[in-house]
């Protein structure tokens, strides 16, 4: 038996100790927000705080959480109540497919509660394990700076245009 603390509720679960937390997240709380992304640690979609800390919880076995609490998405807030991030990714059209956006939040959350007001290159490097392949990162990080009152920022940072004019596109 493998207790877990997720979301402030207690749950025994009768599951191999070896189990992935995500899959004990999806399959047996029924919580879908953490995603399967690539099972390798290396997309963040599955992303989800563990004490104050983001993790990918496809790496993570369940045996090795303890006493640590769990917090998903679903944590947060709800479809008629965001959290405080939540509404501000929706403000700002942040999700396009949005397969990314629940783990894009979680990692800001952690973010967030460690530093309320990080600097551009904190965030960016804090956000910089978890990928988005629609492209929507200028307006995750637009959402995530307003939550932390930061200036708006370049946004068109040139990081980018450089990446871009090496390839050899001039």
């Amino acid at each position: 038996m493998i207790n877990l603390t997720v979301n402030g509720v207690q749950h025994a679960l009768d599951i191999d100790p070896s189990t992935p937390l995500l899959y004990a997240l999806r399959n047996d709380l029924q919580l879908h927000g953490a995603k399967f992304g690539c099972g390798m640690g290396q997309c963040g979609a599955c992303t989800v705080i563990v004490d104050d800390k983001a993790v990918f919880s496809c790496l993570i076995p369940v045996a090795s959480i303890g006493n640590r609490a769990v917090r998903t998405i679903e944590g947060l807030g709800t479809a008629g109540h965001p959290g405080a991030l939540q509404k501000s990714f929706i403000d700002h059209q942040a999700a396009q497919c949005g397969y990314c956006i629940a783990g894009m939040i979680m990692r800001a959350q952690a973010l967030l509660e460690r530093n309320p007001r990080p600097t551009e290159q904190e965030l960016r490097e804090h956000m910089e394990p978890n990928l988005c392949r629609c492209g929507t990162h200028l307006r995750i990080l637009a959402a995530i700076r307003e939550v932390a009152h930061l200036p708006a920022g370049d946004t068109l940072s040139k990081e980018p245009m450089e990446i871009a004019s090496a390839g050899g596109t001039q």
